[in-house]
């Protein structure tokens, strides 16, 4: 659902701050003096465009407040060194870890802004050794510039590529082992991590992560939930959604209120199976 006034957000995210930390997550701010569960993830976690994120739909069932920390384009560089979320994730009763791309975060060939995860920063001399024929300066979001160098050099992307899936094993090893009690790791995603990388623009979040990845990792989780979007639910577009019609083209990429539902369902089920 489009909103009248261009530009103005029809949902109040009611954007707050946890301890320390210099991350805005969506609100109202939860008592953590209290029992609650905690959510780690990017875009989807946060719920951007959805009136009831699956976070929010868990709290109600469960009658225990979740605290949303999504971050809009979070990768895992955005919480693994943040010490106000991770001491918020280790008092809590459990916490919900989205599986985020291997793109959005720094490694040897380049940095990105250490909460802005999406916002390319710098490359390395690494990177600028291995792509001579690319000017950096052109780029400001790690996927525009991605798109480009796998154009560039469907080769020397190769290498890259491995850099990124060896940096996020890495990454994400540090996570859990930072993160105590008890985890359940998240695939959320229009794909299965079966399914092959493709497309002009890389592929569908969360990029460059497979199954053999997720084997690697998951036996530090307390339980692992798969969801893939359903074609049902793929066609129902942005149905439900509420977002500025300045925003519309960024809407149909994120997922809508059913699918929302759907990983609360599969999440409450892990979470009773125990």
């Amino acid at each position: 659902m489009a909103y009248e006034r261009p530009g103005e957000s029809p949902i109040d995210y009611q954007q707050c701050r946890y301890g320390s930390s210099k991350l805005l997550f969506r609100g109202p701010k939860k008592d953590t003096k209290k029992r609650y569960c905690a959510f780690i993830g990017g875009t989807e976690t946060f719920g951007k465009y959805i009136v009831q994120p699956f976070p929010e739909i868990v709290e109600k069932e469960l009658g225990l407040p979740c605290v949303n920390l999504g971050a809009v384009n979070g990768g895992i560089d955005a919480f693994v060194n943040d010490e106000s979320i991770l001491s918020l994730c280790n008092e809590a009763e459990f916490t919900v870890v989205q599986i985020m791309g291997a793109h959005n975060m720094s490694n040897r060939f380049y940095s990105v802004h250490p909460r802005r995860n999406d916002r390319f920063l710098k490359a390395s001399t690494l990177m600028s050794t291995v792509f001579r024929e690319v000017d950096f300066t052109e780029f400001a979001f790690t996927r525009h510039m991605l798109v480009s160098l796998r154009a560039a050099s469907p080769e020397k992307f190769g290498v890259l590529e491995q850099e990124l899936k060896t940096a996020w094993l890495a990454r994400m090893d540090l996570l859990l082992k930072r993160v105590s009690g008890k985890v359940i790791l998240l695939w959320a995603s229009d794909r299965s991590p079966d399914d092959e990388e493709a497309g002009p623009d890389l592929g569908v979040d969360p990029l460059f992560v497979d199954r053999d990845m997720l084997e690697k990792i998951t036996p530090r989780a307390h339980r692992f939930v798969e969801v893939v979007t359903p074609d049902e639910v793929k066609g129902l577009g942005t149905k439900g959604m509420m977002f500025p019609p300045m925003e519309a083209a960024a809407a149909e990429h994120v997922p809508g209120p059913a699918f929302h539902g759907l990983v609360a369902a599969r999440l409450l089920q892990a979470i009773q199976d125990k």
